[in-house]
């Protein structure tokens, strides 16, 4: 069968192997590929560069190496700066050309990948699409950003990588069986906020067709970084260092102490906090520029791709609070969970009053405490990822020419990945949840048939690939799980679909929670402009 797993791209040959999906059929597997030149040397921070062709056959049986990082389960070093690697895999290499779907890990822009050990393709892959997945820069690797236009280094090659992968999938995806005309972007977390980001970059254009967001968003939240400099110099004892000296000394430092430097920036949970590497609006506009708005203005104007598309969260994301930080309960004052995108001054009048109201609303007359942990987990969850995600959508409904798909996962099984790995028995879906529905990882349970599990996986996969093929996620066919008709949300009307042992539906999720967090953003809007 040799002869059958060549296949041929715009820069040579690679051969393949036979997998088996998750109803024991085979599929092909392609792992590997570089999608652009090694970001090494001279290239290292720089916008990617289009990739050299080989000669020969290319043995894209095993997996590249993802960037350089710390594990998100191990906590180990793990990864490459030369990382720039994706994998397809393809029920068939034959027409008729089948929808793509293009799969972008999160990982808080710091660990992560694209590799099959996390994010195989054997559920996906049983309703006749192809998967690509992709490994891209992080941390100070993919997002230092430099104010020095002379310097080439805004921010965001970790995005512009994923557009690069974009761009080869263009070129390349139809010798797999797929169709360049029919790709669906999503990703979870970062991933999600990734997808969003695409959306609103012209770069984007003409290179996806769907969108899928999960527990993600470009507004407002941990994924909207500020300029790495003050961090890297202060780390580096070099606070009145221009850019060009500090570029100077990171271009040729080895990756592994970079990676250390990198680590004596402070990651901080709180919403009131920028992150040091993270995507960023950038400051200066050239060929390569990715973002040149804030996002929000950027939805509020129309100008962005549009396209159909889902987005949604899981009920408890603020459980990934306790299980990246080991928070259990907000610790120093309640200023720090106001989100920095309301430009509000830490110490002022209104950011006390504002503090005092997020206190009593969550935890009334309670002090926090290991007595009312839920609390907090529901704090974070709005703050963390629901709050920006929720405005996103809103926004959205305003000026999108396409349909909104809004949803919200409660179910919980044994396929609930985060939860059961860190041993959270509190109610409700962890951030991060989702993905082991859609992607078998190395550590997945058996699946019983019948059980919760099976057909959890099985509405997942169901909506998601419908969603992938024609733009509307209600299955095309009657389906013994899904018996409602999910309805695009509106303005005024965020329908939703909730995800749980049965799916049904809804209007405004979550919607006492959202009235406050309304009044607290007019709040702070009418203080902004006395």
């Amino acid at each position: 069968m040799d002869h059958e797993l060549i296949v041929n791209v715009k820069q040579g040959k690679l051969k393949g192997k036979v997998g088996k999906d998750f109803d024991g059929r085979p599929f092909y597997s392609f792992q590997g590929i570089p999608y652009a030149l090694p970001p090494i040397g001279n290239l290292r921070f720089k916008a990617p560069k289009p990739p050299k062709q080989w000669n020969g056959i290319r043995d894209a049986t095993i997996e590249g190496e993802s960037s350089y990082s710390r594990h998100n389960l191990f906590f180990n070093i793990v990864g490459s700066e030369d990382c720039l690697f994706l994998n397809v895999y393809t029920p068939s290499l034959t027409a008729p050309l089948k929808p793509v779907m293009f799969w972008i890990h999160g990982g808080g822009y710091l660990g992560g990948s694209g590799n099959s050990d996390g994010l195989g393709p054997e559920y996906l892959i049983t309703q006749d699409v192809v998967i690509v997945t992709i490994n891209y820069r992080l941390g100070i690797l993919g997002f230092l950003s430099l104010n020095d236009p002379s310097l080439e280094v805004p921010g965001n090659a970790g995005l512009k990588d994923q557009v690069m992968a974009l761009r080869w999938v263009k070129e390349n995806i139809d010798q797999f069986g797929g169709d360049p005309d029919n790709v669906t972007i999503f990703g979870e977390s970062v991933g999600g906020g990734s997808v969003h980001f695409l959306m609103l970059s012209p770069m984007g254009k003409g290179l996806f067709h769907k969108a899928i967001i999960q527990s993600g968003s470009a507004i407002g939240n941990r994924g909207r970084g500020q300029y790495s400099t003050p961090s890297i110099a202060e780390v580096l004892n070099l606070q009145s260092a221009s850019d060009a000296q500090i570029l100077n000394i990171l271009k040729d430092m080895p990756v592994g102490k970079l990676f250390e430097l990198q680590e004596k920036v402070p990651e901080k949970y709180q919403v009131s906090c920028f992150r040091s590497f993270g995507a960023v609006v950038e400051q200066y506009v050239n060929s390569d520029t990715l973002i040149a708005k804030e996002p929000l203005d950027i939805i509020k104007s129309g100008e962005y791709n549009h396209v159909p598309f889902m987005i949604g969260f899981t009920s408890r994301e603020g459980y990934f609070a306790k299980l990246k930080y080991n928070a259990t309960q907000v610790s120093g004052s309640f200023e720090d969970e106001i989100l920095f995108s309301l430009n509000v001054k830490k110490g002022t009048d209104v950011s006390k009053e504002v503090a005092r109201k997020i206190k009593n609303f969550f935890y009334g007359d309670e002090e926090p405490s290991s007595r009312n942990t839920a609390a907090f987990y529901l704090l974070q969850t709005d703050n963390m990822f629901l709050r920006p995600l929720y405005n996103s959508v809103k926004h959205h409904c305003l000026t999108s020419k396409c349909p909104i798909y809004f949803y919200r996962m409660s179910i919980d099984s044994n396929l609930n990945f985060y939860k059961n790995y860190f041993r959270m028995n509190e109610h409700g879906v962890s951030h991060a949840d989702d993905i082991s529905y859609l992607f078998r990882n190395r550590l997945s349970p058996k699946i019983v048939p019948g059980s919760i599990e099976e057909n959890g996986m099985k509405v997942f996969v169901k909506l998601w690939t419908t969603f992938a093929k024609t733009g509307n996620p209600n299955p095309t066919t009657p389906h013994p799980l899904i018996n409602v008709t999910w309805k695009p949300a509106k303005k005024d009307e965020l329908n939703f679909l909730d995800i749980g042992e049965n799916v049904t539906i809804g209007v405004n999720p979550e919607s006492t929670r959202m009235r406050f967090w309304d009044e607290i953003e007019e709040m702070c809007l009418k203080a902004s402009l006395n």
